[in-house]
This record gives C-alpha cells, structure tokens and sequence, in this order.
C-alpha cells in the first residue's frame, strides 16, 4: 500500500461537484478536472440533445485523440532530434565523434 498522502480535492465537472483524492499535488487535479469539463461542454455545445453519458464517452474520446496525437508528436520530434544529432556527429572529426556516429 502506499504510504504517501492522498489530497481530497472538490472539482465540478458537467455542472456536478466531486470529491477527488489523489496524491498529485490539488492544482493538478483541479486542471485535469477543468480540461474534461471542458471537453464536455465543447461536446454538450455541439450535441445539445445528446444523453449525457454518450456526451461524456464523446468527450473521452476526444482527450483520448489529443494524447494519441501529443504521443505521435512527441515520436516524430524525437526521430527529428536523433536524425539531427547523427548529422552532427558525422560533421565531427573521428576521434570526437562518440558512439552515435561510430556506429552509422
């Protein structure tokens, strides 16, 4: 079990006030709760007479997308940084090169 202390921390989300506990510190909770409250409102704005618990799942869908898409972002800027570092390292002379550019 942990050992390290839980923060209950009040959010509102779809207009409902919830009681979170967590050990991240609270203004981090209170900005993941804004961000899906967020989220759901954009999907209530543009779906006004959908149910609520579609709305909702809509709206965990989108957050999912913007994790997949930060997630493919950070794999693309991640292959740019190594490509880049290789290059530079080929413009090295030999002996200064490292590992990287030995092994190309």
């Amino acid at each position: 079990m942990s050992t390290a202390t839980k923060n209950a921390v009040r959010v509102t989300i779809g207009g409902e006030e919830y009681t979170v506990r967590s050990e991240l510190p609270p203004e981090y909770t209170r900005e993941v709760a804004a961000h899906f409250d967020a989220a759901l409102k954009r999907v209530r704005d543009s779906l006004p007479s959908v149910e609520s618990h579609k709305i909702a799942i809509l709206a965990g869908l989108a957050i999912t997308d913007e994790l997949f898409q930060a997630r493919r972002g950070d794999r693309d800027i991640a292959a740019r940084v190594t490509a880049l570092a290789d290059e530079l390292a080929r413009l090295l002379p030999p002996a200064k090169r490292g590992k990287r550019a030995a092994a190309s």
